[in-house]
């Protein structure tokens, strides 16, 4: 169900045929491409579409919209659209709903104002329910633990299945190395760009996107996180090249058992349609609102060209060093119970590289009220950097 649901609620005392024909107007200005179904007075399947629309469409649907509300309560539904034409005190009785709303400690929303504006709000909204819908039912797959020094990161699952309905599945690290055991690998490519001999490295890398990949399978994920670090010492290698390739395939995939982190990247890929990628601020100058983020892997779709490298901290495996576009981006990031979010529209400047930070380096002119923000109140230190400009929809997910 793509399309926008539209009901109805109608005064008893009004002509229903002058009123069809003002709302037919109406809706033909707001929905220029009718892009909705009238679902009418019928709220049997309220809250099946990514929006559901109550169109009041006269004055004296109060009562009738109050009679409607625990049934639509039982449907889960908790924050209320009113659309209101303006005409036939449509907009006087939907004022009066929503204050009853507000009183009863539930949200809603008065959708009023020139066509323009209308629509536009609508196709926001619309964007937003279309991301809930995706993520609803994801399964979250956790290998390992989250790493020890992510003490500010905690994840509740409690609420994230109550606000999001995502499911975390704990997968211990033993099962991912039984898969790595059997997984098969592939020798590195001939011709790619290398700043230190990763050759030997390539096959294992491999064998631990194979063994991601068939767990991903396994447990039926839609997105997954590894502790990755303890890669190091079991299997002489690290997740780097695994994630990036992954998260390439629309699986959204997180270093360190990061799962804010891994939220973060789920709703901004649900939003907007495009790949983050986590990392974390190695400088900050809060006059300039620049800073440099900087991660050993990054998503193979978001990079015009990578050069491959060993691992920053452990001088291991296969890391990459994307080239991130420079232009318009978002930083992003939700607390692990949801209760928290940062935002910020920026412009990505210039990529770089330094033997002492991790391999991928991008820096971030950002408004210096935001850069503060890392300094005195941050959530966690990784981030997701998306391309674009999303603050106005992420923000109102």
């Amino acid at each position: 169900m793509s399309k926008i649901a539209v009901y109805t609620i109608t005064s008893g005392l009004h002509d229903e045929n002058a009123v069809r024909a003002l709302s037919d107007e109406f809706l033909t200005g707001v929905f220029p491409d009718g892009d909705y179904e009238m679902r009418g007075a019928d709220f049997s399947d309220f809250g099946s579409f990514p929006l559901s629309l109550i169109y009041i469409r006269t004055g004296g649907a109060e009562g009738i919209f109050k009679s409607l509300l625990p049934g639509l309560l039982q449907k889960g539904a908790r924050r209320f659209y009113l659309l209101t034409s303006g005409k036939s005190n449509s907009l006087a009785a939907s004022l009066e709903i929503l204050s009853y709303l507000r009183q009863n400690g539930l949200e809603g929303e008065v959708l009023h104002g020139s066509n323009t504006y209308v629509s536009e709000r609508i196709s926001t909204l619309n964007a937003v329910g279309k991301a809930r819908m995706a993520i609803l039912g994801t399964r979250i797959g956790v290998v390992g633990k989250p790493s020890d020094w992510l003490i500010a990161s905690a994840a509740d699952p409690s609420k994230i299945w109550e606000q999001l309905g995502v499911t975390i599945v704990d997968i211990p690290m033993e099962e991912f190395l039984e898969a790595f055991r059997s997984a098969e690998g592939a020798s590195c490519p001939d011709g790619i760009a290398m700043k230190r001999d990763i050759r030997t490295s390539w096959n294992d890398a491999e064998r631990i996107y194979s063994a991601l990949k068939s767990i991903v399978s396994r447990h039926s994920l839609g997105a997954i996180t590894v502790r990755c670090f303890d890669l190091l010492t079991s299997v002489g290698n690290t997740g780097c090249l695994a994630l990036a390739r992954l998260n390439a395939e629309g699986i959204p995939a997180s270093c360190e058992g990061d799962v804010p982190a891994l939220l973060s990247m789920m709703i901004s890929k649900a939003l907007t349609g495009h790949t983050g990628f986590q990392a974390n601020p190695a400088r900050i100058d809060t006059g300039s609102g620049q800073i440099l983020f900087a991660h050993c892997t990054i998503p193979l779709d978001i990079v015009s060209e990578c050069t491959f490298d060993t691992h920053f901290e452990s001088g291991i495996g296969v890391g990459i060093h994307g080239h991130f576009p420079e232009g318009p981006v978002t930083v992003f990031k939700v607390s692990g119970d949801l209760s928290r979010r940062f935002v910020s529209e920026g412009e990505l400047i210039a990529n770089s590289y330094e033997d002492n930070l991790c391999r991928t380096q991008v820096t971030l002119r950002i408004p210096p009220e935001d850069a503060r923000y890392f300094l005195t109140d941050p959530i966690g230190n990784h981030h997701i950097i998306i391309p674009g400009h999303w603050k106005d929809l992420l923000s109102q997910f």
